[in-house]
């Protein structure tokens, strides 16, 4: 009988230390809005979006780098249809989302996990360059699903994230257009890397 009530107590300590270290994404974002770009973007005649990548080097969910990619192709085909057919004056921008982390929990693991996966986050950078190489801006944006939501949902909050990330994205594309004003990263004070 002791040996099963000190199972059981072990057992919900060890339950309770993995949900308060499941909980938290380790992905954190460097700032909360970002500045605005050299110049407005309906300065370029021509405006191209790359498909999204991973940083060098990093190893991440190819299913949801796929789903980023699909969101801001998504959000950004008609404006960039509607600018591309304004006269060409030998400009061009070059929009390049790349993400420089992602922990993403898919759909089965969250579904047996719940929580107990931990949460979500991903951060994302794009890197807006004229023809010649010449950086024009470098927003980042940050999203994240709390573990808790995430797990009692089955994974909606996770895929949700990766829609949110697009969108903010998409936004600052869409916002600078017509003039430099920066943009919200989507990070609040809890998302931020210690300095």
């Amino acid at each position: 009988m002791k040996k099963s009530i000190r199972f059981i107590s072990l057992a919900s300590c060890l339950l309770a230390l993995s949900l308060t270290q499941g909980c938290a994404t380790k992905v954190k974002a460097s700032t909360a809005s970002n500045p605005a770009p050299s110049e407005a973007f309906s300065a370029y005649g021509r405006i191209n979006l790359k498909p999204a990548t991973f940083k060098q080097g990093y190893k991440g969910s190819a299913a949801g780098l796929a789903k980023i990619e699909e969101n801001l192709a998504k959000d950004l085909a008609p404006s960039l249809e509607t600018w591309n057919k304004t006269a060409a004056n030998g400009r061009t921008l070059t929009i390049e989302p790349i993400v420089e982390e992602l922990e993403f929990t898919r759909g089965a693991t969250r579904v047996f996990l719940g929580p107990l996966a931990g949460s979500s986050g991903v951060l994302m950078r794009i890197k807006i360059t004229d023809a010649q190489g010449k950086i024009v801006a470098t927003p980042e944006f940050f999203q994240r699903a709390d573990a808790m939501a995430a797990g009692f949902l089955f994974g909606v909050h996770d895929n949700l994230m990766l829609t949110r990330v697009a969108n903010l994205a998409s936004a600052y594309v869409i916002n600078n257009y017509g003039r430099a004003q920066g943009g919200p990263t989507g990070a609040d004070d809890k998302a931020l890397a210690a300095k």
